[in-house]
């Protein structure tokens, strides 16, 4: 998995069709257990409500997905919810719709369209991310050869985390994994095979928030 779209910040939104209320939570999450806490949280937050209903998707490569009508017609609520999550494909997400039930039946058309749109309602007000696998080059250079990595990295647009000047200069790179072994053999040929390249075993995820860069654990 090179690459895949997530949530950094959930956020929530409601709309109302015939009277009744679907409000919309996004979680960011990546465990089952997680994803129960944040259910019984949401139960007992809108313990007077009809239904809360919810979809998931776990995993880089959405390996795990589950979702819930929770008393709503079979397939009118979490199908729907889940279908706008596999629609975007978002991945490591949790979207609950809670319903206040207004008195009037939706039909279940009316339920699968509400829910939807709810859903998506929640995803418009969330902070939604790519996180990019990639590697970590430390690259030791001198002085005559820092211009061609800046150059290297701003006409390939990676992201350069630091640059350290001593009697040498040390700069670190983040490189999408399928530019890897592209971009070292650059490196070498930029600088004549003067700079002494080190790449990291362990891959990271990061990803371009607001014009900053955020590596992440996983």
């Amino acid at each position: 998995m090179i690459s895949y779209d997530t949530v950094y910040t959930g956020g929530s939104d409601e709309i109302v069709e015939k009277k009744s209320r679907f409000i919309a939570q996004v979680f960011p999450v990546e465990t089952e257990e997680e994803v129960l806490r944040i259910l019984e949280e949401t139960r007992k937050k809108y313990w007077d409500a009809r239904h809360n209903c919810y979809a998931f998707v776990l995993g880089a490569g959405g390996e795990i997905t589950r979702c819930s009508d929770d008393g709503e017609p079979s397939g009118t609520a979490g199908r729907p919810i889940l279908e706008v999550l596999t629609g975007r494909s978002l991945k490591n997400v949790l979207v609950v719709v809670t319903r206040y039930f207004g008195g009037t039946l939706l039909g279940t058309g009316g339920l699968v369209r509400a829910y939807s749109q709810a859903a998506q309602a929640g995803l418009a007000a969330s902070q939604i991310i790519t996180k990019q696998v990639g590697c970590l080059l430390t690259i030791d250079t001198d002085y005559n050869g820092i211009g061609k990595l800046q150059y290297l990295a701003a006409q390939s647009g990676l992201a350069v985390l630091d640059t350290v000047y001593t009697d040498k200069v040390q700069m670190k790179l983040l490189v999408p994994t399928e530019l890897c072994g592209k971009v070292q053999k650059e490196i070498t040929e930029a600088t004549s095979g003067q700079a002494e390249i080190r790449k990291d075993e362990k891959e990271v995820y990061f990803a371009n928030i607001e014009k900053e860069i955020m590596v992440f654990d996983d």
